[in-house]
């Protein structure tokens, strides 16, 4: 374990410094002294100068907070004014913006640490894929790790040995030993990393860092933000995709988020529902963040943004870091020998140990159903026809075979006949009226995501492990549903059991009428201009808009009206009073008061004088 100590231009007592201890993506651990008006900055460049990074603009370091909420640490803003928690402090380095073209990464160090990156979101169930781009990516992870198969090492089983899934099944397994015998023999571990993140970024699910939030409904969905925009999961189906150019507003009130956005020449208004204030206040930032980095073409326009429309309300935030193309262009300019690249043996990572533990996992579906015995596997044999609802991209392996494309397309369609079986009855609904299809070409399946924010993602549902929540709660517990549980109900709860009561019904049935003859009795009362311009009156206020405009209005007034209130009473005890006070005393001889009094005030009292004598002339002739 390294240790450095950090030392700013003030000169501080040892008891100011503060120990950090950062876990990497590998799960080894690095620990720094810092003291107290160290920012953020110092810890992720003492991180990058640890790999010897250059484009360290995709990474951030994250941590959690005592209420078990996850943060990302602002580079502008001292860390121990972040951190609630007790020291040592312990931060997490991970990939913050994931690269729209990892093809465009310009050294292979920075390659590997996005490949280290995927690799746990393969795990925890963040980058959800059909069961073909599973197996393909587990066997792009084994050649990487392991090199070519050799049969005299390798044992029939080996795969069985590392944890590559939440739940990989032995169905699965011989999938990812067949391709890793086959189609990827010769690669060397970059070559493959590089095929794993070019199958991966096609993904729709690639970038998403999944936050669990409830919609007006009630229902659970995953919200993320990728280098295209704004995505929705819920199910196995990613349900909206608004692009950035077609976001507007992201703004956030307690538990409430809301996005809001234009579709199809429709303004579009999205709300969900937080478990917490903070969890809520974690997503918009997020949003904001990456928002800037992927839309703005250069970090001089990043603008500062608010959280609400009114005024003197609201948190604000402005991203601070260069943006997307900058950093594209800047990894172009790049002209040193390639840094060496230390790679973790496979295992070495603490993470794989763990994760088969049964406490780590929460609502989580497997990604891939156990393998039936030999009788069903002969059984669901003859459902080969069906075709996976999302085919796999070739991305020209070293040795492509016919035969194995023809194993996968059997393979996903068992898998998804067995995977609806694990949907919720809501989901299975969806899926099966999904009809076989043949593959399209690459232009027309971006078309159709274009055309419709609704794509099936998966055969199973979108439900990622704890890694992602706040604790790790068991399924039995709850799982993602016990962090929205409260003794308050929720609105939409509260709604739909109104909606069911007929006696509620009844009531405010009853009272719809009674309005509504409230209603006719004044209007046929009011007659002429009085009726129309009630009328104008009622059409105004039910603007939402105009409501919110004459609100803030109100509260600039009342603000001014406030600041008058102090400010010309004081202003008058130091031009009128003769109240000798020390501290009065001292702003009567300064040099700017003596020119406000004499040159503005004495002026406009003689003119203010003149004025009200010659009015009281006026009405004692009158």
């Amino acid at each position: 374990m390294k240790m450095l100590r950090f030392r700013s231009p003030s000169i501080r007592s040892l008891d100011q410094e503060v120990l950090c201890t950062i876990r990497l993506l590998d799960d080894t651990e690095i620990s720094c002294s810092i003291q107290r008006d160290t920012k953020g900055q110092f810890l992720l460049d003492h991180v990058c100068n640890h790999y010897n990074l250059l484009e360290k603009d995709y990474f951030g370091i994250r941590y959690v907070d005592p209420e078990r909420q996850r943060h990302w640490l602002e580079p502008n803003k001292p860390v121990v004014r972040q951190m609630k928690s007790h020291q040592p402090y312990t931060m997490c380095f991970r990939v913050k913006f994931y690269p729209h073209e990892p093809m465009k990464i310009r050294e292979e160090l920075t390659k590997y640490l996005l490949y280290l990156q995927l690799k746990r979101d393969v795990y925890h169930g963040r980058l959800l894929c059909p069961f073909a781009e599973a197996a393909y990516l587990g066997a792009c992870i084994i050649q990487a790790e392991l090199g070519d198969y050799d049969p005299e090492e390798h044992p029939s089983d080996y795969i069985r040995d590392f944890k590559l899934f939440p739940k990989q099944s032995l169905k699965l397994e011989r999938k990812i030993i067949e391709i890793h015998k086959n189609e990827l023999r010769g690669q060397s571990a970059a070559f493959a990393e590089l095929n794993m993140l070019q199958r991966a970024h096609s993904l729709e699910t690639y970038g998403v860092d999944p936050h669990p939030c409830k919609d007006f409904t009630g229902s659970t969905a995953f919200l993320g933000f990728t280098a295209t925009g704004f995505v929705v999961f819920q199910g196995n189906k990613r349900i909206h995709l608004l692009k950035w150019a077609d976001v507007s507003k992201l703004k956030f009130e307690g538990k409430t988020f809301y996005v809001i956005g234009v579709q199809k020449e429709k303004k579009l208004v999205l709300t969900f529902h937080t478990s917490t204030p903070a969890a809520c206040k974690h997503l918009w930032k997020c949003g904001v963040e990456n928002q800037a980095f992927y839309k703005c073409a250069k970090s001089s326009q990043i603008k500062t943004v608010s959280s609400s429309n009114i005024f003197f309300k609201g948190s604000r935030f402005r991203y601070s870091g260069r943006v997307a193309k900058e950093v594209i262009e800047a990894s172009s300019k790049i002209q040193r020998e390639p840094p060496d690249v230390r790679r973790a043996q496979f295992g070495q990572s603490r993470s794989f140990n763990s994760l088969s533990h049964k406490n780590l996992i929460i609502n989580m579906e497997p990604l891939v159903p156990a393998l039936p015995s030999t009788n069903e596997y002969e059984e669901t044999a003859a459902d080969a026809g069906v075709v996976a609802v999302k085919d796999s991209v070739p991305l020209s392996p070293l040795k492509p075979a016919a035969p194995a494309d023809t194993q996968q397309q059997s393979s996903e369609g068992r898998t998804s006949a067995l995977g609806n079986d694990l949907q919720p009855s809501r989901v299975s609904g969806e899926t099966s009226n999904l009809r076989p299809q043949t593959p399209k070409a690459e232009d027309d399946v971006v078309e159709d995501d274009e055309a419709s924010g609704s794509l099936t993602i998966s055969e199973l549902v979108y439900s990622p492990c704890a890694s992602m929540l706040p604790t790790p709660v068991d399924d039995s517990q709850g799982g993602v549903d016990l962090l929205f549980s409260s003794p308050v109900q929720s609105p939409a709860r509260m709604l739909r059991e109104l909606h069911a009561d007929p006696d509620i019904q009844a009531q405010l049935q009853a009272e719809r009428e009674r309005d509504r003859a409230r209603e006719r009795t004044r209007a046929a009362a009011r007659g002429g201009m009085g009726g129309a311009l009630a009328s104008s009156l009622r059409l105004l206020s039910s603007n939402e808009r105009f409501n919110a405009c004459v609100l803030s209005a109100a509260r600039f007034v009342g603000v001014v009206m406030g600041i008058l209130l102090v400010t010309v009473p004081t202003l008058l005890l130091l031009l009128e009073s003769d109240i000798d006070v020390s501290f009065l005393h001292e702003i009567r001889q300064t040099p700017e008061f003596e020119q406000f009094h004499y040159e503005y005030y004495c002026p406009l009292r003689r003119w203010v004088l003149c004025r009200i004598s010659m009015a009281m002339e006026n009405l004692w002739s009158d």
